[in-house]
């Protein structure tokens, strides 16, 4: 799997297959698969550079076309699965690990006051239900299932599910089985 790009390992995450770059195009059908071709597409060029300031308006009007509020300054790490498209808002500061899935209305976003002022960043293998809220400077851990509409602004340990508002976390060694498929070694 090293020799593959990490635009193949994210569509790797769709399907499990192997995908040359005429047939990442074709999938390029789906919103969300199209997204993620220009998002990495994008990042691959500096921003002072024609290309890369050509890229960044081509991906800023498909953000607003497909609601998807995520910059190529975020730091993504391969296999990234974005499950539906629509309302979700990233901040571009935020980190983000190896194999994880967001859903829609996903919110990850900085907290300019109180204890926890910052940015998440999120571990590997981390599932991310519908509509929920992530904020604050805090750690979400490895193989952890946070639940749709869960609002999460404190630490969370590996190997945990997170549910509720406010959020609440029980430990579970298999948080994530049968939630994250075709996983990037």
């Amino acid at each position: 799997m090293s020799d593959h790009s990490t635009l193949q390992k994210d569509f790797y995450r769709e399907s499990g297959q192997w995908l040359s770059t005429f047939q990442m195009w074709k999938k390029c059908f789906s919103p969300n698969l199209h997204f993620i071709y220009l998002l990495r597409t994008t990042q691959k060029h500096p921003k002072n550079t024609f290309l890369g300031k050509l890229l960044r308006i081509i991906l800023r009007h498909y953000q607003i076309k497909y609601g998807f509020q995520i910059y190529p300054e975020t730091q993504i790490g391969e296999g990234f699965y974005l499950g539906h498209w629509g309302a979700l808002v990233i901040n571009p500061k935020t980190k983000i690990g190896k194999n994880c899935n967001i859903a829609q209305g996903v919110t990850i976003a900085q907290a300019n006051r109180g204890k926890n002022e910052g940015v998440p960043e999120l571990g590997n293998e981390v599932w991310i239900g519908p509509n929920a809220v992530i904020v604050g400077s805090i750690k979400i851990g490895n193989n952890v299932l946070i639940a749709p509409n869960a609002y999460v602004n404190f630490d969370v340990p590996d190997n945990s599910v997170v549910v509720g508002n406010p959020a609440t976390f029980s430990p579970n060694e298999n948080a994530t089985r049968g939630y994250i498929n075709h996983k990037i070694d």
